[in-house]
């Protein structure tokens, strides 16, 4: 069983997100972004940073926490908000979309990576979201993974670290194979039998 810490942005969405990682066998701890430190990440096998209001620069502990969790090599997986904070900790320009989406659906096209593996190319997802990485900020540290068909970053991950996040909501009832994605996160945080669980788990 994985021991993860998630880090809440003061979002509503992060109990589906502790849901869907329940349902997959993950023991979740969840803690506000003022309410705990970068080093409590020691003692989990994984780090979760949630979607919330705002700017990366606004929410609290996570740069910091993405920081540290870079530092020893902690897994760590962001979600919106925490997505926007890994690019920004590593140098990106997070900036105003150019298109606003709250609650509507786009086609996903990536490559199979990271939590992405194994998942169609495109698939649907849900996006919440007014801000975005720019993607010509993007630093050499880092890969895109996946974009919409305008090209906007919907994915990325660390190339060398075990640090990835996505703009889009997995844990949203109309993003497909959103448990297969944690599943796909909790194997890199040393839970080998979460892909096998996700199977037959459907948006709640």
């Amino acid at each position: 069983m994985a021991r993860i810490l998630v880090v809440d942005n003061y979002d509503s969405f992060v109990f589906n997100l502790v849901q869907y990682l329940g349902q997959l066998g993950a023991d979740c701890t969840v803690k506000r972004n003022d309410e705990v430190q970068a080093s409590d990440a020691k003692g989990y096998d994984g780090v979760l940073i949630s979607p919330g209001p705002g700017t990366p620069e606004e929410a609290g502990v996570s740069i910091a926490m993405i920081n540290y969790c870079a530092q020893n090599s902690i897994p760590l997986f962001g979600v919106c908000l925490g997505h926007q904070a890994i690019a920004v900790a590593f140098g990106a320009t997070v900036s105003r979309a150019p298109e606003l989406l709250h609650g509507k659906t786009s086609q996903v096209t990536h490559e199979g990576k990271g939590v992405l593996k194994d998942l169609p190319s495109p698939f649907t997802a849900t996006r919440y979201h007014s801000l975005a990485v720019e993607k010509n900020t993007v630093p050499e540290v880092l890969e895109v993974t996946g974009a919409t068909e305008s090209g906007i970053v919907m994915s990325l991950r660390h190339k060398s670290l075990p640090i990835e996040g996505v703009q889009f909501h997995p844990e949203s009832v109309l993003t497909e194979y959103g448990h297969q994605m944690l599943a796909n996160w909790l194997v890199q945080c040393g839970d080998k039998d979460a892909p096998s669980r996700a199977v037959g788990l459907s948006p709640v």
